[in-house]
């Protein structure tokens, strides 16, 4: 996405503290010069962590972290004293965050909720000292355990928006108006396409003091699953999102045909897109009568519901709020 306040993705080097060494020590009085083992276990090296803030909305917090490395835990001591566990690394990230290891593309944690700790890479165990050792045929053990290495990789952090509807069209299909007029955001807007290039998130007001969330996600454009345009930076946003809000201007010269291309392009990077509530809104319906209106409407496809909105004129607004309240409280079939 653009080099502003919005950044969804960052990569990073990572490296968990190395546990401590074990002690090799024996105790020593007046009265016997090797009493017995008493070296105490090395501490752990230090995790790093990752805990959901629902404050942060994005990851430009992190583009500051060249590198995260955890503290080591400390050698063990004698009077089998453990050492003390390296410091922890806590990483704050907004909700809707996905760790992934970038060698393996695997993703290893995923941040849903506020508050939520996950241990992301573990520090390596301590070693245990000599008194561990001690057997009654082996009471003077001289030896201990190394410390375990921490581990150390590039990673990867990538957020995907969490709302509960997602605006999907094509460039200057009328989704930032729509979103300013239904809640307070304040997305960019103007006459060209691609005047959205970050997801903008809006709070949407609806009967007996209900509300829920709903997001501007950047134009499509055909070919975006193979990466055209803003590609996959774009498409993984909607993954999260329970109801898909189609949106197509009045004036396409074939309404039918982009539903088409933009349910294609989802299901070219994830079929199981196609499984999510899609709701199919014809914007900028001020122009249209009624004869026109019925004949786009049969054009559409029987098995998506759809509705005629002007977010400038405010007409079926309303309804359309009914409509992705309805489809947001609906149980899954």
């Amino acid at each position: 996405m653009e080099r502003g306040n919005f950044v969804d993705h960052i990569r990073i080097f990572c490296r968990s503290g190395k546990g401590g060494a074990g002690s090799s020590h024996f105790e020593r009085n007046k009265f016997d010069s090797m009493a017995g083992p008493d070296g105490g276990n090395g501490g752990r090296g230090g995790h790093i962590i990752l805990r959901g803030n629902a404050q942060l909305w994005t990851l430009l917090h992190m583009r500051y972290y060249k590198n995260v490395i955890a503290k080591d835990g400390a050698n063990g001591f004698k009077n089998n004293s453990t050492g003390h566990d390296g410091a922890d690394v806590i990483l704050e990230v907004p909700l809707g965050t996905v760790a992934i290891d970038e060698e393996t593309g695997e993703t290893e944690v995923e941040i849903l909720e506020d508050g939520q700790q996950v241990i992301w890479i573990r520090g390596g165990r301590g070693g245990l000292g000599n008194a561990n050792f001690a057997t009654a045929t082996n009471q003077t053990p001289e030896y201990a355990q190394p410390g375990e290495m921490g581990s150390e990789a590039w990673k990867v952090l990538e957020l995907k928006v969490l709302a509960d509807v997602g605006l999907v069209g094509f460039p200057n299909a009328g989704k930032s108006t729509l979103l300013s007029v239904v809640s307070a955001a304040k997305p960019k807007i103007a006459n060209y396409a691609f005047t959205t290039l970050t997801p903008q998130l809006g709070i949407v007001s609806y009967r007996d003091n209900k509300s829920f969330c709903m997001a501007d996600l950047p134009g499509i454009i055909e070919g975006a699953a193979e990466g055209k345009g803003l590609g996959h930076r774009f498409l993984r946003h909607i993954e999260r999102n329970s109801v898909l809000l189609f949106l197509i201007p009045a004036d396409s010269n074939d309404h039918a045909k982009e539903f088409d291309i933009l349910l294609n392009e989802l299901e070219q990077y994830n079929p199981e897109l196609l499984h999510k509530k899609i709701i199919l809104a014809i914007s900028k319906s001020e122009m249209l009568d009624d004869e026109l209106k019925q004949a786009i409407a049969e054009t559409l496809p029987k098995n998506v519901p759809h509705i005629f909105i002007s977010a400038v004129a405010n007409q079926g607004i309303v309804q359309l709020k009914d409509m992705l309240w309805s489809a947001l409280t609906a149980p899954n079939e």
